[in-house]
């Protein structure tokens, strides 16, 4: 029953322009009903709070209810879509739900780059980017705290992200003099790359292998595994982010996706103002390919 739910969202997704198009037109020149009644299409809320479902562990069909369920307490949503699992440059768009519990895209589309080896499963001394929907965790930086609501830390000469496997701290901030081994990673030395930071939360248990230092930081190239953006477009994601708002980080594949943020539909009409929701809803098309694989991933997983 769940692959035929995903399969009928992913039909739905494909005929969303079209659909648009065909309200906006009104009554026209076929009267007679269909044979078979034409599936609805999935508005702009329904959208976003169907790719939150990726939340939910497999098995669990939407709409069911958890207890603790992470979709309804998720008021920020990051969206990094690639045209391709192989793709190193995609865009980057930031939703937020506001008071009435309705979702606008708030940052965005902005050019991000991922790993030299695009995305998927994440693997340590692999330079790939894992694939599916995350936590974020603490920032840090080179440079001084920008105004971030996160926990931030800024970061000097002894402070490391432990790459080694077989230390007990892989995959954490460590101080201290010297380098933990392995693959760990001087959070200065790193340079300005660093200056400002976001931890992506992608293996939470810290498993070795599983990779280590995966984060959100500035960038305008393939990264060893990150997800890079704009110095600016750091700084303004940073102001944005918010832990009592449970802030996410969805990364997937979209054959429709631009692969370069100047073909990308921007928020904002030519006269500087918000879109309405049919422009939101064409904007959207563009990760509703994410909606199936999210549906089946579990929290915190890589793929």
């Amino acid at each position: 029953m769940l692959k035929l739910l995903m399969s009928r969202m992913w039909q739905l997704g494909l005929v969303l322009l079209a659909a648009v198009v065909a309200v906006a037109a009104g009554p026209g020149t076929a009267s007679a009903e269909p044979a078979t009644p034409a599936p609805s299409t999935p508005d702009v809320q329904t959208m976003i709070e169907n790719l939150l479902r990726g939340f939910l562990p497999d098995g669990i069909a939407p709409g069911t209810p958890l207890p603790g369920n992470p979709v309804g307490d998720t008021g920020q949503m990051i969206m990094v879509s690639m045209p391709s699992a192989t793709a190193t440059k995609g865009t980057l768009t930031a939703f937020e739900k506001d008071a009435n519990g309705q979702w606008k895209p708030v940052i965005g589309p902005t050019a991000a780059w991922v790993g030299s080896e695009g995305i998927g499963k994440s693997e340590d001394n692999v330079h790939r980017t894992p694939e599916g929907t995350f936590a974020i965790g603490n920032a840090f930086g080179r440079q001084d705290n920008p105004g971030t609501k996160l926990p931030y830390k800024k970061v000097d000469n002894q402070d490391w992200w432990d790459g080694n496997m077989q230390s007990p701290t892989y995959n954490q901030m460590v101080r201290r003099p010297d380098n933990p081994g392995g693959g760990s990673e001087n959070l200065y030395d790193m340079g300005s790359a660093y200056d400002y930071a976001v931890e992506v939360k992608h293996n939470p248990t810290n498993t070795p292998g599983n990779a280590s230092a995966i984060f959100l930081h500035v960038g305008n190239e393939p990264t060893w595994g990150c997800v890079a953006i704009g110095r600016e477009q750091m700084i303004e994601i940073l102001k944005w982010l918010d832990p009592a708002k449970n802030p996410k980080i969805s990364i997937g594949v979209n054959a429709d996706s631009p692969a370069d943020v100047k073909d990308a539909p921007s928020l904002l009409d030519p006269q500087g103002a918000p879109l309405g929701d049919d422009a939101l809803t064409s904007i959207l098309g563009q990760f509703t390919s994410l909606i199936p694989q999210l549906l089946e991933s579990v929290t915190g997983s890589s793929r």
